[in-house]
């Protein structure tokens, strides 16, 4: 250890010991923040692919009770003309927008 011709009191040794105490405290809380923020990043990634999945199965539900209420509306025995009618309707809408989009 170089001197450079000063001479560190007691005191100043003191200071130094607490000051290296307290770097590496910081240096472990640091590390400690890391892996912290490591197991909340898989935790957002496990639970942003859990609502992708979410949403895909409430897409496919949802996409199901429009089925079901397509075929109930057909089915009807002519009570609800009406409302078959412009079901139908709107089927038509879209099938004409989906052939559109083709057609581009």
């Amino acid at each position: 250890m170089y001197n450079f011709g000063v001479v560190m009191t007691d005191e100043d040794k003191e200071l130094l010991r607490t000051f290296e105490a307290r770097l590496r405290h910081l240096i472990y809380l640091h590390d400690e923040l890391k892996r912290e923020n490591a197991d909340l990043k898989q935790a957002l990634a496990h639970e942003e692919e859990e609502h992708q999945r979410t949403q895909g199965a409430f897409r496919e539900l949802e996409q199901r009770y429009t089925d079901l209420k397509t075929a109930t509306t057909i089915s009807l025995n002519g009570s609800d003309v009406k409302e078959t009618k412009l079901r139908l309707s709107k089927l038509v809408r879209e099938v004409d927008k989906c052939i559109a989009l083709l057609n581009e």
